[in-house]
């Protein structure tokens, strides 16, 4: 019987990656498209780009300082996400406010906080507690002062830290997917006369329950506050998508900086 001859792979010995070789595959943790992508972001979730507004890949190429390749790869990475509408022609759109969406987006976002909310209330720590109430006092701090945009901020971390608080992988990752979507439409409602007020009241409402570690009154008060939110937006577009003369009274309203109800200050 004839032996089998030996293949190139049995013949040469498995060579070990190299140091140098491992470095060369690395690659950065944020390139251009990201760094692109994150800002405007920003400018969507902030209003700085308004609803249906377009988007010319040259003026943002110019603005931004990158070439259209990173620049395309962001817009895909932003229409992932349902911030950006991509055209045939290459061309993209700020997404409108769409009624029916929002009222999904809302359903959704309010039973994934409702979760986490129940959860959170049973699984948080003492540290966990402190760091939501030091976000609290900042929010009352800026709303106080009328700083809406410092409010905002503080006012994403609270709804996220509570996600994180559950201590549920699959729950956060679900939330952080509809999160840039949703930030956009709190920023909006925010801008609503009289929202604010009654924002930094239930979330006062929030942190009592989740002290409590009542769960039930945790949930029932975060998904109330959410649903609120995605209602208010709606109700505002009255059942139209923002468009034309909409877009600029938009923009304009919400890169408006209102002045809350004064409270008393309470510092960061």
């Amino acid at each position: 019987m004839t032996e089998a001859k030996p293949t190139r792979r049995n013949k040469e010995p498995k060579r070990a990656m190299t140091a140098l070789q491992r470095r060369r595959l690395r690659v950065p943790r944020v390139g251009l498209h990201e760094q692109a992508a994150a800002r405007l972001r920003t400018m969507i979730v902030r209003g700085e780009l308004a609803p249906g507004q377009s988007l010319g890949e040259a003026d943002l190429s110019d603005a931004l300082g990158i070439s259209r390749t990173p620049l395309r790869e962001a817009l895909k990475q932003l229409a992932n996400e349902g911030l950006v509408e991509l055209r045939l022609n290459h061309s993209a759109v700020i997404t409108p406010f769409r009624r029916a969406e929002l009222t999904e987006l809302f359903e959704a976002v309010s039973g994934i906080e409702r979760c986490a909310a129940e959860l959170a209330a049973l699984r948080m720590e003492e540290a966990d507690f402190e760091r939501l109430e030091a976000l609290q006092d900042k929010i009352e701090w800026h709303h106080g002062r009328g700083e809406l945009r410092d409010y905002f901020q503080a006012n994403q971390q609270i709804h996220s830290a509570i996600v994180g608080f559950a201590r549920n992988a699959v729950l956060r990752a679900t939330h952080e997917a509809l999160l840039a979507r949703a930030e956009r439409a709190r920023f909006f409602a925010l801008t609503v006369l009289g929202r604010w007020d009654e924002s930094v009241r239930e979330h006062q409402e929030i942190l009592a329950a989740l002290r409590a570690r009542d769960a039930a009154r945790a949930g029932q008060i975060l998904a109330h506050h959410v649903r609120r939110t995605g209602e208010i937006v709606a109700e505002t577009l009255d059942g139209k998508a923002l468009d034309g003369k909409a877009d600029a009274a938009a923009a304009a309203h919400l890169t408006a900086t209102p002045r809350g109800r004064k409270t008393k200050k309470v510092a960061p």
